[in-house]
């Protein structure tokens, strides 16, 4: 494949396939789209991306992490189909903390609408991750604890993991998606974004 050099907005040099693949650590409060909703939601048009990249998947406004971005149309169905196992990780902050069995719940699908969830893999995250806080911060109540959590899913429909957690009587409070793939978002700052090298695209496309 043809190769050429960009510049991640690191400032470092890599040589990139003419397939490009973006990673970009979405703060909250932004649309996984460029043009506006006509709410009070900032968009992608913010973030100094090259032209004609799109966001592959999407994650909802309140959701924060891992959005890749890229040129090429056909890695939307390479990545997203369930048919692909394509995994994707987010934790996840609840209400309160989940029983073995409410988490067994979660890993045995859960009825949303009408559909069941694919079986998943969920975890208390031991120790609790240390997260920068969120702006504007998440609701939060003295008499009520809160509980970082794992969860491993291979499908991502609609609003799926707060819908999820919600249906085990465990509200989520706060939501990342850390990994796509096999590729981390690591310490990656919240807002910016970097273009993957051929070794990081292969985590995520193999």
């Amino acid at each position: 494949m043809e190769e050429h050099a960009t510049r991640p907005k690191n400032g470092t040099r890599t040589c990139r396939p003419v397939e490009m693949l973006i990673a970009f650590n979405k703060p909250f409060g932004v649309l996984s789209r460029f043009t506006s909703d006509a709410s009070t939601n900032r968009t992608l048009a913010e973030f100094g991306f090259p032209e004609r990249v799109y966001p592959i998947g999407r994650l909802d406004a309140d959701s924060e992490g891992l959005l890749l971005l890229s040129d090429e149309p056909k890695l939307n169905q390479r990545l997203l189909h369930p048919r692909h196992a394509h995994e994707r990780e987010y934790w996840v902050q609840v209400e309160r903390i989940p029983t073995a069995v409410a988490l067994r719940q979660l890993e045995a699908g859960i009825v949303i609408q009408g559909h069941k969830t694919l079986p998943s893999k969920a975890w208390i995250l031991e120790p609790q991750p240390e997260i920068p806080p969120r702006e504007p911060p998440i609701r939060s109540r003295k008499t009520v604890p809160t509980c970082w959590l794992g969860l491993e899913l291979v499908e991502g429909k609609n609003r799926q993991v707060r819908r999820m957690t919600a249906a085990i009587g465990h509200p989520t409070l706060r939501l990342l998606r850390v990994r796509i793939g096999k590729y981390r978002l690591g310490q990656l700052p919240a807002g910016s974004w970097i273009s993957l090298s051929a070794g990081e695209s292969a985590l995520i496309l193999s």
